[in-house]
This record gives C-alpha cells, sequence and structure tokens, in this order.
C-alpha cells in the first residue's frame, strides 16, 4: 500500500440511524452471484460485468420512486452482446431490463435480475439533411442529437423536459414526447425505421428493402401473430373506434394499439408497436427520424393569472392563434421555482392561487415572425392578467436569455418541487392527459383530490395537449404514509377515467406504478390483446416483467425506495440524473447521481454491516478520487446540487494532520515551489517520456497516486522566466499571469510568442494597456488546495491574492485580468467563503477580469490582418461558470472563417492536476470530443485554460492553445 494513501474509513457515515426496510441485505456484500457472473463473463468478457456491490447499488435507482437492485449489470458493446445476453437468459429463466440514461418516471429502468447499459457505448448522431432524417443511436441524449441538427436548421421532433440529460433510446421505449410535440410530432409519428433485437436474439432492421421477408423466415409464429391481432382488431369496429379514440389525446398507457391499424405489414405494425414498450418486446438498437424545421424566430411571454381557472381558459386562445407551446404552472410550483438559479425571489411570494402560462411562437422567418407577434398580441388584450413579480413578465419578448429563464424554470418543475420535499420523503411524479376543453375542471379536480388526502398540490403541464404533471411526497418508511399514497391513487385513478376519459399516462409511460389501473383505462378487451402482444413477442417473460402488465393489484406499492438523510449539500437531490450527461467520469466510476444514491445506501446499513464495509472501501477511489471536482453538475442540476463540492468536503475527510500541514507549507513555500516546477520541466524535456513514465509511476506506487502525478507526453516545456515589460502608470487593467502559465509554456508545435507576450501585444494594439506586477510568484487563485482539499492550505493563498490583487489594483481601482478561465472562477468565486472579514470587504470591491471577456470587448479595436480557415474550440467548465463560453465562440469567429464545436464538448476532466493523477478520467471524460475533433484536420486547436489545453492535447493528440495565442497572429501587423 503507498505510505499517504487516502484512508476511505474515514468516510464511514457517523450519524446514527436506523435500519431501512429497502436495504441491500449482508448476503448481497459480495456482489454478483458467481455462477452467474462466471456465466456471463464467458460469454461476452470480464470487462463487460460489472458485479461488485457497489456497482450493483448505483444502478438500483433511477429518476422514479422505485428501487430495485440488479443481480449483474452488463455494459453490452454492440448487437451481439445484447444478443448473447438474451439468449442466456431466455435458456437459464432469468429476465432482463435495459437501463440507458435512467432518467425514466415509473421505474423502467430497474430490474432486480440482468441489467444491461445501453448508454456507454451506444452514442452517435448522423445528419442526413438532404433527405430530412437523422440517424441517431440508442445513448445518445436529445440535446446533444439537437446540437448536432441545429447546424442544418432542423431539430427532433420530441422535446422532453430532461432533454439535456435523456436518450433517444428511453425517448423511443417511453414515447416520451415533451412541451410541443404534442400527438404529431412525437417518436411515433417521426420515427421513421429502428433496428431492434428481439427477445429471441433475432435483429430486425425496419428499413431494409426485404425487412418483411427477413422476419418471415426468421420469425413465422410473431409475423402470423400480428396479422392475427390485426385482423381481430379490425373486425371489432367498437375496438377499433376505441383505439383510435384514445389517441386523440397524448397517452402512452399500455402498448400503442394503433400501430395494428396503422401497419399493413408485419414489419410496419413491428415498428409502431415498439414505440412506447419500454424495452418489454425488445431491445431498440438504432434510430432513424424524420425532423422537424428548426423556427428560430421566437415570440415569447410568462403570463400571470389571478387563479388556475383564468389561465386555463387562456390556453385555447393561443392554441387557435398558433402557440407552438402553452405551459401551465399553479402557484406553488412558481413558487417552488424560486429555488431554481437565475429566477428572482421574489417568485417565493408569489400569491398561491396565482396561475401562468408560457406561451411561445416559433416562426421560420420575419414574415411569419410578424404574423404571430400580432397573434399574440390580440390574444393579450383580452385577458384579465395580474402582476405578483417584478419583472418583464405578461408581455412577449424575443430575449433569448429571459427566454432560456422562463424555460428554464419550467423544465426545473420537478426538481425544484422535490427540493422543497421533506427531508427523507420520496417524490412520485404523475403525468395524465384530458380534453384540453376541460383543462380547468381537471385542475379543480384534481386540487380538491389531492386535499382530501393530505397532499399539498403542485402541477404543472403541456396545457395546450391537456397534459398535467403533478408531485407527491411520502416517507416510504412509514407504512401508514403508504397507505395514504395508494388511496390516493385509486381515487385518482377514478377521476381521470370516469370523470373525463383521460388518459392515465401521458408521456412519461406505464412503468410500473400505473400498471394495476391499466384494464380500467382500457377495458378487458384491450387489455388482453395487449397482453397477446406480450406473449407473442416474449413467450418466456425475459423482458422487464411487471413493467406495463402486471396481475398484481398492488405492483405500484411494491419496491418503494427510501431516501435517508445525507450531507446537507447534496440532500434535495431526488435522482433525476439529470447531472449524468456531463460528468467526465460518467464512464469511468461513478456519476453525481450515484455519487449521492451509494452514499445514501451507506446510511440505510447497520454499522456492522459487510455491504457498508465494501461501499466504503470503494468510495474512496470510485467516487471520491476519482470526480474532476469541476461541479458541471451543480450547472446541470436544475437547483444547483453540486456534488463536485462534496467530494471536494469528503476529501478533506480523509486528510491526516500531518497532511494538512505539508500543504499549509507548500503554500507559504508555493514561489519555490513554483520555481522549481519550471526546473523540473526544463530538465524533462532531455529525458525520454518513456523513463519519465516509468519513473513517475513507480514514485505513485510507493507515495501516493493522490499526490505523485503521472507523466504524459503532452506535458509542455516550461515558461520563460521573464515576462514582457509593462508600466503601471496609464494601464488599464492589471495582468494577473496565473501561475498554470507562469510554469508551463505553450504548444511546442506552435509560434514562439508566449500567452503573456501576446496579451501584453493585444492590448497595445487595441489601445488598452496592461500592467504586470513584479511580485506575482507564490500567489495563486488557490484552486490547487480548493480542490484537493486543504481547507488551511486553501484558505492562506486565497487571502494571500485578495490583499496582492487589492494593493496591485489600487483598491479595485483597475480591474484584474486573469489569462485562465479556471483562474478567474477560483479568485472571483470560490476563494470568497475562505477570506478574511476584512478581505471579503476588499473582494467584493475588486473587478475579476476574464481573459476571454476583456478580449472580447477590445476586438472593435483591433484590426484583422489575416484569417484563419477552420478553427475548433473547447469550452472548459470554468467557461461554463462563468458564463463566457460566449465570447471563446465570438472570438474564434473573428479569427476563422468556420468555427466547430464539437457535440460532445464537456469538461475534459484534466482538472488543474486531476488528469495527471488520473490520466484516465481526462481519456473517458474526452474520448467522444476526441473521435469528432480527429475527424478532420483544423488549423488551430483553441480554448483558454492551459491545463485543459493540455488535457485536450494528450486526449487528441492535437496541439491545444489559448485562443488570445491565435487571436495575437490574425491581428499582427503585416
Amino acid at each position: 500500500m503507498a505510505l499517504l494513501q487516502p484512508d476511505p474509513r474515514k468516510l464511514r457515515p457517523r450519524a446514527a440511524r436506523e435500519e431501512a426496510p429497502d436495504r441491500v441485505p449482508d448476503t448481497r456484500a459480495t456482489g454478483t452471484p458467481e455462477t452467474l457472473r462466471a456465466d456471463l463473463v464467458a460469454l461476452i468478457g470480464a470487462d463487460k460485468v460489472l458485479h461488485t456491490v457497489t456497482d450493483l447499488v448505483k444502478y438500483a435507482s433511477d429518476a422514479s420512486p422505485y428501487r430495485f437492485v440488479p443481480q449483474v449489470v452488463v455494459l453490452a458493446e454492440n448487437l451481439t452482446d445484447v444478443s448473447a445476453v438474451l439468449r442466456y437468459a431466455r435458456d437459464h429463466g432469468r429476465d432482463v431490463v435495459f437501463r440507458a440514461a435512467g432518467t425514466s418516471l415509473n421505474g423502467q429502468s430497474q430490474g432486480n435480475d440482468i441489467l444491461v447499459d445501453v448508454r456507454r457505448h451506444w452514442t452517435g448522431v448522423r445528419p442526413l439533411p438532404d433527405e430530412g432524417l437523422v440517424r441517431v443511436r440508442p445513448g445518445t441524449t436529445v440535446g446533444r442529437t439537437n446540437a448536432a441538427l441545429a447546424r442544418y436548421g432542423q431539430a427532433m421532433g420530441p422535446d422532453p423536459a430532461s432533454s439535456a440529460a435523456c436518450t433517444v433510446g428511453g425517448v423511443v421505449a417511453n414515447n416520451a414526447s415533451g412541451m410541443t410535440a404534442g400527438v404529431t410530432r412525437n417518436s411515433y409519428r417521426l420515427l421513421s425505421s429502428l433496428t431492434l433485437v428481439l427477445p429471441s436474439g433475432t435483429v430486425v432492421d425496419t428499413a431494409a428493402p426485404d425487412a418483411d421477408e427477413n422476419l418471415l423466415k426468421a420469425e413465422p409464429d410473431l409475423c402470423a401473430g400480428l396479422l392475427g391481432i390485426k385482423a381481430a382488431i379490425e373486425a371489432d369496429e367498437g375496438l377499433t373506434a376505441r383505439i383510435r379514440a384514445k389517441y386523440v389525446l397524448k397517452n402512452t398507457s399500455g402498448y400503442r394499439l394503433d400501430a395494428f391499424l396503422d401497419g399493413s405489414t408485419p414489419v410496419e405494425i413491428l415498428r409502431g408497436i415498439m414505440v412506447g414498450s419500454e424495452g418489454t418486446l425488445g431491445f431498440i438498437a438504432d434510430t432513424v427520424f424524420r425532423t422537424v424545421p428548426l423556427d428560430r424566430f421566437l415570440h415569447t411571454a410568462l403570463l400571470f393569472f389571478p387563479d388556475l381557472r383564468s389561465a386555463a381558459a387562456a390556453v385555447p386562445m393561443f392554441n387557435d392563434a398558433g402557440a407552438r407551446a402553452v405551459e401551465i404552472m399553479n402557484g406553488n410550483t412558481l413558487r417552488a421555482c424560486a429555488s431554481v438559479e437565475g429566477v428572482p425571489d421574489d417568485w417565493a411570494d408569489i400569491p398561491r392561487e396565482n396561475a401562468a402560462l408560457l406561451v411561445e411562437f416559433r416562426a421560420p422567418d420575419e414574415a411569419a415572425h410578424e404574423a404571430n407577434q400580432r397573434s399574440a398580441s390580440d390574444v393579450l388584450r383580452q385577458l384579465d392578467l395580474v402582476n405578483p413579480v417584478e419583472s418583464i413578465c405578461n408581455q412577449f419578448i424575443g430575449d433569448r436569455a429571459a427566454i432560456r429563464l422562463y424555460w428554464h424554470a419550467r423544465e426545473a418543475f420537478m426538481t425544484a418541487v422535490g427540493k422543497a420535499r421533506p427531508s427523507g420523503s420520496t417524490l412520485i411524479t404523475e403525468d395524465f392527459a384530458v380534453p384540453p376543453g376541460r383543462l380547468a375542471e381537471a385542475c379543480e379536480e384534481l386540487f380538491t383530490l389531492q386535499r382530501r388526502h393530505g397532499y399539498d398540490a403542485a402541477v404543472a403541464g403541456h396545457a395546450a395537449h391537456g397534459n398535467l404533471h403533478f408531485l407527491l411526497a411520502f416517507n416510504a418508511v412509514q407504512p401508514e404514509e403508504v397507505r395514504r399514497y395508494a388511496a390516493f391513487m385509486q381515487d385518482f385513478s377514478t377521476m381521470v377515467i370516469d370523470r373525463f376519459d383521460g388518459s392515465l399516462k401521458a408521456e412519461h409511460a406505464t412503468g410500473r406504478n400505473m400498471t394495476p389501473f391499466l384494464e380500467s383505462e382500457w377495458g378487458s378487451e384491450a387489455t388482453e390483446i395487449m397482453w397477446r402482444v406480450k406473449r407473442l413477442f416474449d413467450p418466456g417473460g425475459v423482458l422487464a416483467p411487471g413493467v406495463i402488465l402486471n396481475h398484481d393489484p398492488m405492483a405500484h406499492l411494491q419496491g418503494l425506495k427510501t431516501i435517508p438523510q445525507i450531507e446537507a449539500i447534496a440532500d434535495p437531490c431526488i435522482e433525476c440524473g439529470f447531472c449524468e450527461a456531463v460528468c467526465p467520469s460518467r464512464d469511468l466510476t461513478t456519476t453525481p447521481r450515484e455519487r449521492i444514491v451509494l452514499r445514501r445506501e451507506m446510511l440505510r446499513q447497520p454499522a456492522d454491516s459487510p455491504v457498508l464495509d465494501s461501499l466504503v472501501d470503494s468510495y474512496g477511489h470510485e467516487a471520491v478520487e476519482t470526480c474532476a471536482g469541476d461541479s458541471t453538475c451543480r450547472i446541470a442540476c436544475p437547483v444547483g446540487i453540486d456534488t463536485g463540492a462534496m467530494m471536494k468536503t469528503f476529501r478533506h475527510q480523509q486528510h491526516s494532520a500531518r497532511e494538512e500541514a505539508n500543504a499549509t507549507r507548500a503554500a507559504w513555500h508555493f514561489a519555490v515551489l513554483e520555481s522549481s516546477a519550471r526546473v523540473a520541466l526544463g530538465a524533462a524535456r532531455h529525458v525520454d517520456d518513456r523513463l519519465l513514465r516509468r519513473a513517475t509511476k513507480a514514485i505513485r506506487t510507493v507515495i501516493s497516486p493522490e499526490l505523485v502525478p503521472e507523466w504524459i507526453s503532452a506535458i509542455p516545456g516550461p515558461a520563460s522566466r521573464g515576462r514582457p515589460r509593462t508600466r503601471r502608470e496609464a494601464a488599464r487593467a492589471v495582468y494577473f499571469v496565473a501561475c498554470v502559465n507562469r510554469i508551463f509554456g505553450g504548444p511546442s508545435a506552435r509560434h514562439a510568442v508566449s500567452l503573456p507576450e501576446a496579451v501584453v501585444r493585444l492590448a497595445q494594439r487595441a489601445g488598452q494597456p496592461v500592467w504586470i506586477p513584479e511580485d506575482l510568484p507564490g500567489t495563486c487563485c488557490a484552486t490547487i488546495w480548493h480542490s484537493k482539499g486543504y481547507e488551511a492550505g486553501n484558505t492562506l493563498m486565497a487571502n494571500r491574492i485578495v490583499e496582492h490583487a487589492w494593493r496591485w489594483t489600487d483598491r479595485g481601482r483597475l480591474p484584474l485580468l486573469v489569462d485562465a478561465s479556471s483562474c478567474t472562477l477560483g479568485i472571483s468565486r470560490e476563494t470568497v467563503s475562505y477570506l478574511t472579514p476584512e478581505n471579503r470587504a476588499k473582494h467584493s470591491r475588486i473587478t475579476v477580469l476574464d481573459s476571454l471577456v476583456w478580449a472580447s470587448d477590445l476586438m472593435p479595436n483591433l484590426e484583422r490582418t489575416c484569417r484563419l480557415g477552420n478553427v475548433v474550440i473547447h469550452p472548459t467548465c470554468s467557461m461554463r461558470h462563468l458564463g463566457d463560453a460566449a465570447q471563446l465562440q465570438q472570438l474564434a469567429e473573428f479569427i476563422a472563417e468556420d468555427v466547430c464545436l464539437p457535440v460532445y464538448a464537456e469538461c475534459c476532466g484534466f482538472a488543474g492536476d486531476r488528469g495527471l493523477l488520473h490520466r484516465q478520467l481526462t481519456e473517458s471524460a474526452t474520448a467522444q470530443e476526441a473521435a469528432e475533433v480527429a475527424l478532420r484536420e483544423y488549423d488551430a486547436y483553441l480554448s483558454a485554460n492551459r491545463t485543459c489545453e493540455i488535457g485536450m492535447e494528450h486526449a487528441t493528440g492535437r496541439p491545444y492553445e489559448s485562443v488570445l495565442l491565435a487571436l495575437e497572429r490574425v491581428t499582427r501587423p503585416t
């Protein structure tokens, strides 16, 4: 064991706790049963079989109120793997559940036997703009698909609120629709073709010219059965009429029976019935969608009404006027959204009886946009609105930033209400649909029902389509709470079915919690046809048993998860999974949601539990050490849960007093360390990379892989000790050269001008001179200590930089210009909570200016003397936190004719030196972005943070550099 290895035992929860009824039993402490593990390893390979109790627990939760711990998790890489696992399950009497993003709200992505991860190896999007199509692999998020399509003025039709996290495969499997899809732009209507794997292992490509012929050869009984069901339905006029009527509304209850009316051949029926089948009939391995136009002209308003009834009454008026989206939110929902970042605080005081409509018109051109404006104005004049908040509400606007905030608040509905729930309670999200004309009536009935059962009503929904969402919170540990929930669900289903003849599930799919009520909605005849479909496709009951169809009238009460109270920073988490798509370690170890899920399982266990021992032993590496600490999870989380900050706290917990003291000594003598690092980099230039890798590996083994970095060939030579000559007099800004740019030189393949020289030259050309202080050595933004959890060293460095900046900037008279985005973030935000009261007051008067913002402001005063052909950019996580990624794009567009922002551009995981301590973190985090970058050669590879540039060079083999270096080149006098 390494001498200074972190001690994971310090991560054991200390709070006294009671055993939870859903805790993982002691018998599962060793993970997957050996026979099952050995069989699957022999079948598909050891690296594709996850088997530890940590592996199993982190896959046991999704965005639903359910929790099922699988026996094993399979990382299927291809169709061969999926077919092999399905055949194995069939032959051994086992069952299989497929899981992609785990954003399902009804437990569809959970199972207690074999769980197959179809996200990690199933990404990829290929627009086919000339055909108006897009080919998407099932693990690709809707957000990334739309990013790829936006370049061609196209978009996906389905647009669920979880688009940034949910995958296309899950959207098809659940027929999720969203804000604007309604019943015409959903997966059922726009899915052109798909490739699927049947429970038998047969692979079907519905787009193949001979697809029906091939299916008949491979699955004759299936073909005959599909045509037989079609004939039976069409022979029954009443049933046919009932099926057609059910899909006038949004409806994802049960199987899509109109597929038998719309399809004329087995393959056509197959394509339709797979939509909304929730992984119970087969695995959707590939999809081809018809796209919709990306109408870029927006006209949007957030309108406040005195009550829900008056808001609902306005919905048909906007529908008739051509609004693309009409979203409704009641007062409780609006109040909860006050916790969403960016939403004004006064939303918390909105009267509970008020309601709001978020209305949006979209147009392809100026003429249609002007027509929308006139239509919106006509409706607006007829409304009786209230003004409960100080804002630009109650009018239509085109301001993109304000529009994004409105939609952000609406999309955060579930997490915002979830954050406000009592600690320890489980959150259930339900959605249903009624005829749009009866929306107000349905709202009143729902409120009455919730009050009768003791629930506080928080409602939002797609009002244009009569689709409402509501949330319930209850404590699954308490039997009386579960009984109260059961009674409510019984009354709710009766209300929707008997009062409105509505859909019990409008877009979230049946899942587990509506299976007992399916027959009440559809009737016995239609429900029996659904059972006939299931038996036809899956006679062995291999796929997702209990999802969609279930004979148990109490099925929705089985597997309810408890929510033990954990650290305050993460306790509000409802496990929605929005954070996972941006996490650098998502394909390496754990995601933010999984870190929280594992922590909660620790709190479910008694102190002497072998499961707890196993979880704690692995948590250090799986969760704490391989967390990049970049906190992009906080940006992705609608309510700003910062799991990265929690991991930094855990790092601090693992430190010994000696380690803390050493870190503080390093802070005191940082000038010496800085100089020594330059000397070491200079010496390393004369040593073979292979020798350096072997040497650092040996030292890491002896001391600690958490303290000693690993050598990689992308590490550049040292920066020059000298800096450009500058004068304090007449300077418009103080230029703080970040320590990473004082230590590391630029990419060796580029020009000889250093970054400080480039900044000084740009300042002079634009008539905005800067001054570099002489006493920079030894100063730092404190991020090094902050990210590692060294609190005393962090406190020392944070106060030192503020005291120096106060003096350099003449008590805040001049802005402090910083040339690395992570250092800008560190000085401007992360230092604050570690400052003395006196230094906090000083900090509040210092303007910290990121180099991207500074350079963007200089552009009007710079003359471009040449232009590059094409460049690729890498926005860093710090830029996203600072909100200046747009400036990187603007600068790149000034520099080059063509600018590429990769669809998969996210945090590189290098995180200062984290990518050197855990090289695989950067390699995993950047794998998809690197693959995009490798598709072509670029004239320049641009970012604005030296360590991230090193990480990207390591990942891609291309020389990433600061955008300011390229800006200096293209504005250099000829």
